[in-house]
């Protein structure tokens, strides 16, 4: 993460590829990378390895829980990780929080429900988008509308705010 970024997408946790790897989407079958190329929030797609080359598109990558690596129904968050993304997000200000997936936003909102797109909740400045998980486990649940959606939203917010990768 750094300031002054336009937007954050924020996974569950990593997966056992991207924990084994070091990098962010990291499975074979994982959309993510693909899906910011086709909607335009990077001109080409990136390797999961260059995850880094994010910032300078204004993008970062975080996840809830950061001290368990596996898919969604094997993990067991701790009451804290919410509470620290909390801290995370308000420490780099971002114009949006994105949540890969409507798993990782329930958790974080405290609700079993939670719709697709931009939420009616604020972490200070921050504004909060859902959109579909771009892991292959979710592939019966597909749609790029939303994605495209978010990235018209985070261009816009772009528009509004010069993008600062300096990390603190």
């Amino acid at each position: 993460l750094a300031t002054g970024l336009r937007l954050v997408i924020c996974g569950s946790a990593a997966s056992a590829t991207s924990a084994r790897v070091g990098a962010y989407y990291a499975g074979p079958q994982n959309r993510f990378w693909l899906t910011l190329r086709e909607v335009g929030l990077t001109p080409r797609q990136l390797a999961p390895t260059e995850f880094r080359e994010l910032l300078q598109y204004g993008i970062g990558l975080t996840d809830i829980v950061k001290s368990q690596a596996g898919n969604d129904r094997d993990l067991r968050p701790s009451p804290s990780d919410g509470d620290d993304l909390r801290v995370r997000i308000l420490r780099y200000a971002p114009r949006i929080l994105c949540f890969n997936g409507k798993r990782a936003a329930q958790q974080f909102l405290g609700t079993k429900t939670v719709a697709l797109g931009l939420q009616g909740t604020e972490i200070g400045a921050t504004r909060i988008f859902v959109a579909p998980s771009t892991s292959a486990a979710a592939r019966g649940h597909w749609d790029l509308d939303a994605w495209h959606a978010l990235a018209k939203l985070a261009t816009d917010a772009a528009a509004r705010r010069p993008t600062d990768t300096e990390s603190r």
